[in-house]
């Protein structure tokens, strides 16, 4: 949910920066994700300066040049060379100073390069400074000549508060669904004067005008489902002219982040935003009959949505429809055919209540997620389509001279009446007092629900209750008395109430044996001793992810019901592909050289035999890298990254849990093009190898990445072994060498098992130093050169010792693996 500060202020007195206002809102539970400058262009004429230029002459070596001497309202002026034609003296100009840097607008009206003023010489004559046209300030597509003003504005006044170029700011809050009420600016605002006393301004006054012009136009409107529809408003507007929106409104729209279209559709966008009300104008002279119908139509009827796409509908989608044709899918997306065009002089401008469960249900089976299902799927305020359709008609009459031409229409189910009325919660001190934890002073209570537009009422005589709060009827999540009581506490404030000593003893308990908390502050501190970046991601993804892996999953996808987006509609099954967003969010940032790793969960629910549903979640820790194991230097070449990196990385891990000796088989190959699987005692341990390049194509990431996958839970059950010393050996061990031919199908796991097996005292290591295939060992056969390492610890080993082993080891590879041993 994006909040512009500026459109913020329209509602309340903000005596506080941006940041404070963002940290004042995560304290009542709007939980801001960040605070970002947004400029009405870019750069926001830092640097540039009204000016006058005082004199002009022609520049002796170049007849389109001018020099000038320009009054910016310094100590002295400046010389600046000038080569637009129409500069005179005692023009207002505006000048951009020596640092400035400009950002012009390019072709089509597109950003060009962005350049910075510097003190030059210009055919031996020194400028400082530079007088700009409109393009090259980035405030049109016009390069005639200089821009020429009139304002009596002082010189040096920066020339942002001529163009009246008001920064503002984007504060990015991370709506629960549940809140649906702070969906708006105006919702905001009511959050924010309740936590602070920040007097708010009245709003009335924006509705205060409006009147009907006339009666020329009146489209009626029935509503043939009322239980997904209880209320359906609708006004007439004539004499329209569809054109460019005000600065104003543009500015506000581009601040949260929309794309302004026209004035008719940014004034529905700008309601919609400013008190939480969706609306949708439709072009009355396409309305066939004269007359709109609230209703569903048939099993797979053929709709044409505003993106061009036919889609076949459900006999529970809600239509609004005319006499002869369905025009939009309620509360979701609009027709082809029936919006507003650049030819558009008539509207019907409608709002409405729709039944939550209708849209969502609807939302979900097309796959759209619109700013208008957003809140209609979680709850509009059942009385905000009459105040929204008022303000928007206003607004349509002052920007796009239009004439309110009906009364408004309305049509209500018998239910609307209790569904818009206040909500009546029975509350009881005691339970207030037990769920907070201290006791609160009786009149600060009511003076919080009020603030909070909740009204207090004495209770029935004999209820058992100490009052009946009353909560207004926008306040769709506030239905139980624990609902109410944590409102009083949000706006109290959290960290206003102590932590009780009895409760903080008995929230001890002993200290487990193994620690999960210390050892993933010691793995991660390890990983990124060795440049890995930790990365923290969210537990929700993408259907087609775990789709693209389905064969390694063992249960099927835990859904959320009420989906933020598509996107995010499935719990993940993998690590896998939060590591490769994180890569690819680096590499379209031009860092394409790193190593990252997470410790998260993954999710999965399996069906019992009797039905029943069981959900899982498992630890896991990943491991990713890509781009280059060492940078380019005049001392050597970058070397990319290479399998041997990741399972250096992955041993790193194992060391710390102190494990040396594991099985090993072939990774599985839906993630990876190759790899090892580790086991111990035949349990999957860690996974690891070269991602599949159709993986890394599905986040459209271009290098190869190397992934290791551990089984958390499994790495904690090895740990908190005693550390054992031993005595540094006192005699010498002895190293014998063997090139061993082997079939291409037998690793050199395979050889390293069976000797540890064969000679378990005095082997101590062995190594593959060398392979080699060629012809002239035969096909299908291969050489691994292996160092073995033999040490006694009792006594020096004898050549007759040494060669019986090396025997030992010699026969059991040619009867086990049916090797060879070159001499």
């Amino acid at each position: 949910m994006e909040i512009s500060y500026n459109w913020l202020a329209d509602y309340i007195d903000l005596p506080e920066a941006p940041e404070a206002v963002g940290k004042r809102l995560t304290n009542t539970g709007l939980e801001v994700e960040s605070v970002e400058k947004i400029e009405a262009i870019p750069g926001g004429l830092e640097g540039v300066v009204i000016g006058e230029v005082l004199t002009c002459t022609k520049h002796p070596d170049a007849d389109k040049l001018s020099l000038t001497t320009v009054d910016v309202g310094a100590a002295e002026p400046v010389s600046i060379v000038c080569g637009a034609p129409n500069v005179a003296a005692g023009q207002k100009v505006v000048v951009a100073l020596v640092g400035a840097t400009l950002h012009p607008t390019g072709g089509a009206g597109s950003a060009a390069e962005p350049f910075q003023i510097k003190k030059a010489k210009i055919r031996g004559v020194a400028s400082e400074g530079m007088i700009c046209a409109e393009d090259e300030l980035g405030l049109g597509q016009s390069h005639d000549g200089i821009m020429v003003l009139t304002t009596n504005l002082p010189n040096g006044t920066p020339a942002a508060t001529y163009f009246n170029l008001e920064a503002d700011y984007r504060i990015s809050i991370g709506l629960t669904p549940n809140r649906i009420d702070a969906a708006s600016h105006m919702g905001v605002a009511r959050d924010l004067a309740a936590a602070t006393l920040w007097p708010m301004h009245g709003q009335s006054s924006k509705i205060d005008s409006f009147s009907v012009d006339n009666h020329d136009l009146t489209i009626p409107a029935m509503v043939e489902n009322p239980d997904a529809c209880p209320l359906y408003m609708g006004v007439t507007i004539s004499n329209l002219t569809v054109t460019e929106s005000p600065d104003w409104l543009k500015q506000r729209l581009l601040a949260i982040g929309l794309k302004p279209i026209n004035n008719i559709v940014d004034i529905t966008n700008y309601v919609c935003h400013d008190i939480g009300q969706p609306m949708h104008a439709f072009d009355a002279d396409k309305i066939t009959g004269g007359i709109v119908v609230v209703k569903t139509l048939p099993e797979g009827t053929p709709f044409v949505t505003l993106d061009g796409v036919e889609r076949k509908l459900t006999a529970t989608d809600l239509m609004i429809c005319d006499a002869e044709k369905p025009m939009c899918i309620a509360g979701v997306f609009g027709g082809l055919n029936s919006g507003v065009t650049a030819q558009t002089t008539r509207i019907f401008l409608e709002a409405a209540y729709f039944s939550p469960s209708s849209i969502r249900q609807t939302a979900q089976h097309h796959g759209l997620k619109t700013d208008a299902s957003f809140r209609f799927e979680r709850g509009t305020a059942p009385t905000s389509p009459i105040w929204g359709l008022q303000r928007a008609a206003v607004l349509l009459r002052e920007i796009a001279g239009g004439v309110i031409s009906s009364e408004v229409v309305r049509a209500e189910s018998e239910d609307y009446a209790a569904i818009a009325d206040f909500r009546r919660v029975p509350m009881c001190y005691r339970n207030i007092d037990r769920l907070i934890g201290i006791q609160l002073d009786r009149q600060l209570i009511h003076d919080i629900l009020d603030r909070l537009g909740i009204i207090s009422e004495a209770p029935e005589p004999d209820s058992g209750t100490d009052f009946v709060a009353l909560v207004p009827p926008y306040r769709v999540d506030v239905t139980r008395e624990a609902d109410v009581i944590e409102e009083i506490l949000r706006i109290y404030g959290l960290d206003n109430v102590p932590l009780s000593p009895v409760l903080a003893a008995e929230s001890l308990s002993e200290f487990p044996k193994v620690d999960p908390d210390q050892w993933q502050s010691r793995v991660g501190q390890a990983l990124a001793a060795n440049g890995f970046h930790e990365i923290l991601a969210i537990s929700l993804t993408r259907p087609a992810y775990n789709d693209a892996i389905r064969p390694t999953l063992s249960g099927a996808d835990v859904t959320l019901l009420n989906p933020l987006s598509e996107d995010l509609s499935v719990m993940r099954q993998s690590l896998l592909f939060s590591a490769l967003e994180t890569l690819v969010y680096n590499a379209n940032r031009r860092q394409r050289d790193l190593k990252t790793f997470e410790l998260g969960k993954i999710y999965a629910k399996t069906v019992r035999d009797d039905g029943s549903t069981k959900y899982t979640e498992q630890p896991r820790l990943s491991l990713a890298i890509m781009g280059n194991q060492q940078p380019e230097s005049w001392r050597q070449r970058a070397r990319p990254v290479e399998y041997h990196d990741i399972a250096t990385a992955v041993q790193r891990v194992l060391d710390l849990f102190r494990i040396k000796t594991y099985d090993t088989q072939p990774t599985d190959t839906t993630l990876f093009q190759y790899g090892l699987t580790y086991l111990i005692n035949k349990k999957p341990l860690v996974s690891l190898g070269l991602v599949q390049p159709k993986l890394i194509r599905l986040v459209d990431l271009k290098q190869p990445v190397f992934y290791a996958d551990f089984d958390w839970a499994a790495l904690l059950k090895l740990a908190g072994g005693k550390i054992q010393y031993q005595e540094v050996p006192r005699f010498p061990e002895v190293r014998r060498d063997l090139s061993i031919v082997v079939d291409q199908g037998v690793s050199f796991t395979q050889i390293s098992h069976l000797a540890s097996q064969t000679e378990r005292k005095l082997l101590r290591s062995l190594n593959v130093f060398d392979t080699y295939e060629g012809e002239n060992l035969g096909a299908g056969k291969k050489s691994y050169s292996v160092s073995f390492l033999l040490q006694d610890p009792a006594q020096t080993l004898t050549d007759a010792t040494i060669d019986k082993t090396m025997q030992r080891l010699i026969t059991a590879f040619e009867r086990e693996l049916g090797a060879v041993i070159r001499k």
